[in-house]
């Protein structure tokens, strides 16, 4: 597998470096300094997104950009909620930085909202277009550009992929943002590759914890169900649902490595680090005087399917050696 994830310890590594970065700020005194926003819709002590922000980090580095050297970062870490994503993205514009680093789609908008000059590089957005963060992939023409989580044709594959690891089902409950439109182009695409694989498909809606187990605890009253969890704000949920998954012994497919990790049995999707890894690239080349409006949105090159086996034991699943010849990486 190429491209591995850099893993925590050596994203402390990297950190721990910032105690060395001063002194090498002193022995170029004359070098101008850039400065940085970073909008993150999650608390600081989050693993993924302090893993995502080292990969990142350590991008630019190898770019020639360093904190404490030629470039000050001024982080904003929103935990989840919607107001204060609002009042940071306000902050990090006050403080009139030569680019934005964004990640989602609600810090991308409320930074959009609050600035129409600053350049914004967004890392992880589903639907720039439908959202209208951007005029077109090809052209954004604004202020804005950046990197998708990838384009929604991959949500038919997860329905294929729970199908091969579990072929005896034939209903799927997935998992949907009722309230946002990438939540929602996802279920369609999903609905209709239902029909083909012999699947019928129901949504579960994402609000809060209570529906949740409400939800999936009626769907598994009835025999052959899985479940399919879409890229969203299932994230602040995964470890309910893993637990819901194997109470009622439901196989589920995941979209991101890290819930596999976590527990999940199998997941397709983009490699997260390699996508902050460009917007790096993004960050040089606007600091070296191209605009966003000039570059190109960019769809992930690189996808990952990722098994967890002992989940799969834990769930009485055999995994065809089709699939686990298929497979980046298997979690014994």
């Amino acid at each position: 597998m190429s491209g591995q994830p850099m893993r925590r310890r050596e994203f402390i590594t990297l950190i721990g470096g910032a105690a060395v970065w001063p002194l090498a700020a002193r022995a170029q005194q004359g070098e101008r300094v850039r400065r940085i926003g970073v909008l993150v819709p999650a608390a600081s002590d989050d693993p993924q997104f302090q893993e995502r922000l080292g990969a990142f980090l350590q991008a630019l580095g190898q770019l020639g950009w360093t904190e404490g050297r030629n470039v000050r970062i001024d982080y904003r870490w929103s935990g989840g909620d919607a107001q204060r994503i609002l009042t940071h993205a306000a902050e990090l514009v006050a403080l009139a930085p030569d680019v934005i680093l964004s990640t989602t789609t609600l810090p991308t908008v409320a930074l959009q909202r609050a600035t129409r000059t600053i350049p914004i590089v967004f890392a992880m957005v589903l639907d720039p277009v439908g959202a209208d963060i951007v005029s077109s992939r090809a052209r954004p023409g604004r202020n804005i550009t950046g990197f998708m989580q990838f384009e929604y044709t991959l949500s038919g594959k997860w329905l294929e992929l729970l199908k091969q690891i579990a072929p005896g089902l034939t209903r799927a409950a997935v998992f949907r943002d009722p309230v946002n439109p990438s939540g929602i182009g996802q279920f369609a695409v999903i609905q209709a590759m239902a029909p083909p694989l012999g699947m019928e498909v129901m949504p579960i809606n994402v609000r809060d914890a209570a529906e949740i187990e409400d939800s999936i605890t009626a769907f598994a009253r009835s025999a052959n169900g899985g479940l399919v969890v879409t890229g969203g704000q299932a994230t602040s949920h995964r470890e309910l649902i893993f637990k819901l998954a194997l109470r009622h012994r439901l196989p589920a497919v995941y979209p991101y490595r890290y819930y596999v990790a976590g527990g999940g049995l199998i997941s397709y999707g983009p490699d997260l680090l390699g996508l902050f890894r460009q917007a790096a690239s993004y960050v040089d080349r606007i600091f070296k005087g191209e605009k966003p409006a000039d570059l190109p949105v960019q769809a992930p090159t690189k996808y990952e399917l990722v098994i967890n086996m002992k989940t799969a034991k834990a769930l009485g699943l055999e995994v065809p050696a089709s699939l686990l010849a298929r497979a980046d990486e298997v979690i014994e």
